[in-house]
């Protein structure tokens, strides 16, 4: 059957492309490293130190995911490619359609894993802090910071990161003024980091009665989570703490205590706060932990390409300053403004659809204009 040739020729077409993969994923040396690994934590003094046994049984768990999916995906390639043999002989139209879905599964598994071999940053594999701050725009923008929000959350469930809120400022009418999240899960920074920049809404605004359109700004931050092998030490003497009671989702306990931390690096003027906890002394322990990634940034950064690898060039939020335009009306598109890589179902990004974005950005795609 046609059909079942074509899916044949699709499947041989990635024999060089999993060759590559595999070099690029350096699977041999990975599982030889986990061999190591997994020797190690037979030795009798494994536990001795708990801490490192944890990173060492962390590194193991990575190493062999890595390994697992990779011959997973050449596993599923060899399958499909006996199916297409034995269903074509059959003319079995019921075996066509589970070619079918396993080919989609093969070609989505391939992508996912080559676009990991793009992740080479220092700290590409590391959890996220993502913050969200409006820009010109007033209300609107607020409305807009609550959208993006919506859809950065959207996309790191889909793909089975935690999310979980640090920090949540209620805008004056509608939306949110600015928010911050940790998205946490393997390679989490590597993937977010492409979203850093402006971000820039077209539509009809549903907060004039004229029904005018609009144009509204948020700011999109996003900063490595760092590990304790990345030692700072801070002068509690320049940081200025303020407490204050916190505002939006909490029951019964917002409002109550003042709960909520702000954190001001006083020499450099960097500022972090978190209220998601309940108690003070976690909030100011996870809002240390961000003004440590920030303060990282710029102690790394005699050298200026530094800073910018990891939050980004800060730019005005506003007018051409934007990475990435969102239009709404009078015609519907999503267009990067750094790749040229552009989506037409507005909706579909909107529910976290970003892979297409973040693909384009990892891979330093720029289409042609």
């Amino acid at each position: 059957m046609l059909e079942y040739d074509n899916y044949r020729l699709e499947l041989e077409g990635y024999e060089e492309k999993v060759t590559l993969l595999r070099e690029a994923l350096h699977i041999e040396h990975t599982m030889d490293q986990v061999s190591e690994l997994e020797a190690r934590a037979q030795e009798p003094d494994f536990w001795e130190n708990v801490e490192r046994a944890q990173q060492l049984q962390t590194k193991m768990r990575r190493l062999k995911k890595t390994v697992d999916n990779f011959e997973n995906l050449e596993k599923l390639r060899e399958d499909m490619l006996v199916l297409c043999e034995l269903g074509n002989e059959a003319e079995d139209l019921e075996t066509l359609e589970e070619v079918k879905a396993g080919v989609v599964t093969f070609k989505e598994s391939f992508e996912k894993m080559r676009l990991e071999t793009l992740l080479t940053g220092e700290y590409d594999k590391n959890n996220a802090i993502l913050t969200l701050h409006a820009g010109a725009g007033g209300t609107e923008s607020q409305d807009w910071v609550g959208m993006l929000y919506r859809m950065f959350t959207r996309w790191a469930l889909d793909h089975d990161y935690e999310v979980k809120e640090l920090d949540y400022l209620d805008g004056d009418e509608a939306g949110v003024k600015s928010v911050s999240m940790m998205i946490a899960g393997e390679n989490a920074y590597g993937f977010l980091r492409s979203e850093i920049g402006v971000h820039r809404l077209v539509r009809i605004s549903p907060f004039d009665a004229s029904g005018r359109r609009h144009t509204s700004f948020a700011s999109c931050e996003v900063m490595p989570e760092l590990d304790d092998t990345i030692n700072i030490t801070i002068d509690m003497g320049d940081v200025r703490v303020d407490t204050y009671r916190a505002t939006g989702k909490g029951g019964q306990h917002v409002n109550r205590t003042d709960s909520a931390v702000r954190l001001t690096h006083i020499p450099t003027g960097c500022v972090t706060q978190c209220q998601s906890e309940r108690s003070q002394v976690q909030n100011k322990e996870t809002a240390m932990t961000m003004l440590k990634a920030k303060l990282f940034a710029l102690a790394q950064a005699a050298h200026m390409e530094k800073i910018e690898d990891l939050k980004g060039t800060q730019m005005v939020i506003a007018w051409g300053s934007q990475i990435r335009s969102y239009v709404f009306c009078p015609y519907t598109m999503v267009k990067d403004h750094r790749t040229g890589y552009e989506e037409v179902d507005v909706d579909a990004v909107m529910d976290g659809h970003l892979d297409g974005f973040i693909n384009a950005f990892l891979s330093g795609m720029t289409i042609e204009k």
